[in-house]
């Protein structure tokens, strides 16, 4: 993988802004963390070089002087909402995080609850927690918001809330996802120490939009694309250009809220300058880090494919509406990109029309094609990753990786034990019986030891995925998309 991001100088500097900013205010610096803290597998797809652990790394070299406040909607808990890339609930998602920020000596201290109102499954996660030792605080919504500053910004509105009692000097407030209620947390608390006489400041910590890039440029052009389903688009952000007299790039819910955060502030600090700009509120230096835009902006066009089919998936599968890969596919038509761009689509679109059989197309790290097709024994996706092994071992092709007396009864356990239909190994099963026979088998373990660098790989499936054969591959860390287009035309997909 080519390179065009620094990350270290991207660690050192973000450090340094987040310890400026925090030095601007003489009680305590609430700063909010938007995308994703852990496993930032978009950063690092469209800045190769950023490492998905990037913001811990930051967090890490603040550990003494930081503690964070993890937030979860109640509404996200009580509708199950699901992390896409992961396929798992945000309360899940929520426990998760907190053992891996505690698991590298970052000190969660307490759990919010937002816009309670009385939801039963977000009472007993509460309760769970409770249980479980955390310390535990409810929010409510915030009565007069947006528009009554006066309730908002008093003992109704923000002080309603319970204070989340703190000890560091900076409070990191994060979440599983969007519109969890992180800047009604951090207000709320500004409320809090502003009455107790402790000037606290607030302060938000996100990558993207990236505010030193041009408006168009493809990495922001690629966090469009992550966000269509929030119709979240990239924007001039105009009160930085009337107080400075510079350009600054923002997006559209920062802008159309920041009247009323300028003025919530305002009313709480008393500091009618406390910011001038969305843009202001920031501490992003990911822009500064960037070595080779040719590099970043070729990765970010490839995302935006990624994202398109993605979409296109999803509203085959029922769970995103038409408009959303409408939004992306107008942002590949002004980019004038397509998905035959990706070398991995045009070569599994060709190979299906010459085999007329599903398949998987993936791309190794020397250019090498390769090909998985569905098989009696093999899922597409078992297949497509013991054929890469097996080409980045120099293995011949003819040699069988897992020899059929172990193939067969794997086959048979899952036809008869488990009632499966399709007793194929899929590619779970395939690495596990691989494993089995590299102990015995030096081909086989010479296979496996080629399994990391799979990390990165493009791939692309002729039809959609199983969920877990998805998952899997996105675990090797292949960067896998799929047609729009069933593998049967059975209704039931298990």
């Amino acid at each position: 993988m080519k390179i065009g991001f620094d990350n270290d100088k991207y660690i050192a500097l973000q450090t340094k802004a987040i310890l400026g900013r925090s030095k601007k205010f003489s009680g305590k610096l609430y700063m909010e963390v938007g995308g994703k803290i852990f496993d930032d597998m978009h950063a690092s797809r469209v800045l190769p070089g950023f490492l998905p652990d990037a913001k811990i790394k930051v967090l890490q070299s603040l550990k003494d002087k930081c503690e964070i406040v993890f937030v979860i909607s109640s509404n996200d808990i009580e509708n199950h909402k699901v992390r896409a890339d992961f396929s798992i609930t945000y309360d899940d998602d929520l426990l998760r995080q907190i053992d891996s920020l505690r698991n590298v000596g970052l000190n969660v201290s307490s759990i919010v609850i937002t816009l309670y109102k009385g939801q039963p499954r977000a009472k007993a996660f509460a309760e769970k927690l409770e249980r479980m030792g955390e310390k535990v605080y409810i929010h409510t919504p915030t009565k007069g918001y947006p528009n009554d500053i006066a309730t908002i910004v008093s003992d109704e509105g923000y002080g309603a809330n319970p204070y989340i009692e703190t000890t560091k000097p900076v409070v990191i407030v994060t979440a599983p996802g969007p519109g969890s209620g992180k800047l009604a947390t951090c207000l709320s608390q500004l409320y809090h120490e502003n009455k107790r006489g402790i000037k606290a400041g607030y302060a938000k910590f996100e990558t993207f939009p990236i505010w030193n890039l041009d408006l168009k440029h493809p990495v922001n052009i690629a966090y469009e694309a992550a966000t269509a389903d929030l119709k979240d688009i990239n924007m001039i952000d105009s009160f930085h250009l009337e107080a400075y007299g510079k350009i600054a790039v923002n997006y559209n819910r920062d802008l159309e809220c920041f009247p009323v955060l300028q003025n919530i502030l305002t009313k709480i600090t008393g500091n009618s300058k406390f910011y001038m700009s969305p843009t202001d509120m920031g501490v992003n230096m990911a822009g500064f880090a960037i070595t080779d835009d040719k590099v970043v902006s070729e990765a970010a066009k490839n995302e935006i494919i990624r994202r398109y089919q993605k979409a296109k998936v999803d509203y085959k599968n029922g769970t995103a509406s038409e408009d959303v890969s409408t939004r992306i596919e107008m942002l590949m038509s002004h980019m004038g990109i397509s998905v035959l761009d990706r070398a991995v689509v045009k070569s599994a679109r060709e190979k299906y029309a010459e085999t007329k059989t599903q398949l998987i197309c993936l791309e190794l790290d020397n250019g090498t094609i390769v090909y998985g097709k569905q098989k009696a024994l093999l899922t597409s996706g078992a297949s497509v990753v013991l054929n890469a092994l097996k080409s980045l071992a120099e293995i011949d092709d003819k040699l069988e990786l897992i020899p059929q007396n172990i193939l067969l009864p794997v086959k048979n356990l899952k036809e008869r034990a488990f009632n499966s239909a399709f007793g194929q190994l899929n590619l779970k099963d395939a690495l596990l019986a691989l494993a089995v026979s590299s102990s015995v088998n030096p081909i086989a373990k010479l296979a496996l030891e080629k399994l990391p660098r799979l990390k990165n790989c493009e791939a692309h499936s002729t039809c959609i995925l199983d969920k877990n054969e998805e998952q899997t591959l996105k675990e090797l860390g292949v960067r896998i998309t799929s047609e729009a287009k069933f593998a049967s035309s059975n209704l039931y997909k298990a």
